[in-house]
């Protein structure tokens, strides 16, 4: 379940790490009080951070339809089956540790959902109003995240009555030393982006692709290898418009499908934001949970390495891709 919101949340926020800050620290409390141990949490939740980029509405998988000049449902249909394939593998990782750690099962009720269900009406409704606002064009991406904000102070304000005005300017002192911490990530993660663009390493790696690679296969190893150093250094909406044009043009050269190729460049800069050195998201994590970078390193690489056996069968198998295409 954790996994799962975890990419319910991304599919919203983009591999953003925006899911980290939001609900890591409810999930790892959840996790820790159900015997599973600090440090797995940390590394589960960390890794479940950017899942769910694939699946719709997620803005970066728009982004790249509209800049490859492809169908964006095309895109949607083609990365439905490697999300959720990076999301059983997590989950999986889960359900392997509960086992050995002969965690206590609890029987599933239908009447103890259905209460909570009831009772959470206001916060479910929350992503529909996201939906409607934005992708029919009402609202812009910034318009919509500060009626988003609104709206969740007004329900915790005038339904729940579990924020007074009194304690409002409480809420707000303790909320600006997180927002400006994540700034302050944002901002030297996007000086490092435009200095990767002024220095045209981009193109430089472009023409090297060209002049020296002639087997797909090698195309496709170094794709990855390179887009996962990309994803480190990068935010995903910086390369999607920087470095998706070099390389969509190389993929047609080699005779990869445009959608599979798409795939490959979303799944690979999704798990850059995991990869030490400065993948954001481990920055994030850090800073949410407190703890020191090489903790949330030696956590999450496990996670790591399943997902990048993942991102390898989403490569070399692309009828995982493409198969579904030819459904719809």
């Amino acid at each position: 379940m954790s996994v799962l919101i975890c990419a319910f949340f991304t599919t919203f926020t983009g591999a953003s790490g925006v899911t980290i800050l939001v609900v890591g620290g409810l999930l790892s409390l959840i996790l820790t009080e159900n015997g599973f141990s600090r440090n797995f949490s940390l590394g589960l939740l960390t890794a479940s951070g950017s899942i769910g980029l694939l699946f719709p509405p997620s803005l970066p998988v728009i982004m790249y339809g509209v800049t490859a000049q492809i169908s964006v449902g095309e895109m949607f249909v083609g990365g439905f089956l490697p999300g959720l394939l990076m999301v059983v593998m997590l989950a999986a990782i889960g359900i392997v540790s509960a086992v050995r750690g002969k965690q206590e099962l609890k029987p599933f009720r239908i009447k103890e959902t259905l209460r909570p269900l009831r009772e959470s009406f206001w916060e479910i409704m929350l992503p529909a109003l996201i939906v409607v606002l934005f992708f029919r064009g009402i609202t812009t991406l910034v318009e919509t995240g500060a009626i988003a904000v609104v709206y969740v102070l007004a329900v915790e304000m005038l339904v729940h009555r579990e924020i007074s005005v009194r304690e409002l300017p409480k809420v707000l002192i303790k909320s600006v030393p997180i927002m400006g911490g994540v700034l302050v990530i944002l901002a030297v993660s996007k000086g490092l982006s435009y200095y990767i663009v002024d220095a045209e390493i981009p193109v430089h790696l472009s023409d090297w692709f060209q002049t020296y690679i002639r087997s797909k296969y090698v195309f496709l190893i170094l794709l990855n290898v390179t887009l996962l150093i990309v994803g480190c250094l990068m935010d995903v909406f910086s390369a999607i418009l920087v470095i998706s044009p070099l390389f969509i043009p190389l993929g047609a050269a080699y005779g990869i499908h445009p959608v599979h190729l798409g795939i490959i460049f979303l799944a690979n800069l999704e798990l850059g934001y995991l990869t030490p050195p400065v993948g954001i998201n481990l920055f994030l994590s850090s800073y949410r949970f407190n703890e020191p970078l090489p903790i949330i390193y030696r956590n999450v690489i496990p996670f790591l390495v399943f997902l990048l056996i993942t991102v390898l069968v989403i490569t070399y198998v692309p009828a995982m891709t493409t198969g579904l295409l030819r459904f719809f």
